[in-house]
């Protein structure tokens, strides 16, 4: 849940050394938000390794949640991500293979893999801000079909 940040008090209330009525400044780096269930704290390594599963995809489909899932097999979090990035990757793929094979007998069927790729689009988003915030929102299974474990 996003929450405001704290602003420090007014110069005439803070005091040098961050005693009562001062402020400290919050460490730089190391940063760990705690996701909920067994994952533990999540660094800020794993969740961008965790967003590149799913923005690499508007690159290089499904080459970038596969060497996230190689590179940080390790991470259960990253993992997680990368799995669910791969599915919705390789639907994808067989979406349109299967549908520009069909288009080429009956051309209405070009739209299928079209709208299937707005709705795969939407949800690299969901689940790419998800995985930035340091959380896990599961897909529909009709955009990334389980294929691979997590």
């Amino acid at each position: 849940m996003w929450q405001q940040p704290q602003q420090p008090p007014p110069p005439h209330q803070q005091q040098p050394g961050g005693g009562p009525g001062g402020w400290q400044q919050q460490p730089q780096g190391g940063h760990t938000a705690q996701l909920p269930g067994h994952f533990g704290p999540v660094s800020d390594d794993e969740r961008t390794w965790s967003l590149m599963a799913y923005v690499g995809q508007f690159l290089v489909s499904a080459i970038a949640p596969a060497v996230v899932y190689v590179g940080k097999a390790r991470s259960p979090f990253a993992r997680k991500h990368a799995v669910q990035g791969l599915n919705m990757s390789l639907a994808a793929i067989a979406v349109w293979f299967v549908f520009g094979l069909l288009s080429l007998a009956v051309e209405l069927f070009i739209w299928v893999p079209l709208a299937f790729t707005a709705v795969v689009m939407f949800f690299l988003v969901y689940a790419g801000r998800a995985a930035n915030r340091g959380e896990f929102r599961r897909v529909p299974a009709a955009v990334a079909w389980p294929l691979l474990k997590k």
